[in-house]
């Protein structure tokens, strides 16, 4: 199970931490999107810095309308688990998004009254 916290405006955000090619971590925090339907997305520049193989272009549906995003394979370890992803790029991604891809395998419980926020494998 990890535990999660909620933002400022009540935004769901969890810990994980992305592993370059060179096996250094970095944690970041992740912001549930719900709107998403992937498993990460992240600005390309820092999916560069971490030197994740490119894939290919991708075409998707956003609230903006359509866009082309870059695929890339990335490594991250989430809930102690490593795990070989697909992350998309996009130039005006500003936040690391968690995608609806994770619920899954995984139950979210929600309950801002009482600060309790996890995912937990089911």
């Amino acid at each position: 199970m990890i535990q999660g916290y909620f933002g400022e405006n009540g935004e769901l955000f969890f810990e994980l931490d992305l592993v370059t090619v060179d096996g250094e971590i970095l944690s970041v925090n992740g912001l549930l999107d719900t709107g998403f339907t992937d498993w990460l997305a992240m600005n390309i520049q820092d999916i560069e810095s971490l030197d994740w193989q490119y894939i290919k272009k991708r075409q998707m549906k956003t609230a903006r309308g359509e866009s082309r995003f870059n695929l890339y394979q990335g490594t991250v370890i989430f809930d102690g688990q490593e795990l070989t992803i697909p992350v998309l790029g996009g130039e005006e991604i500003t936040e690391v998004l968690l995608g609806l891809a994770w619920l899954e395998n995984r139950r979210l419980l929600a309950d801002k009254k009482a600060g309790l926020l996890t995912l937990e494998e089911v």
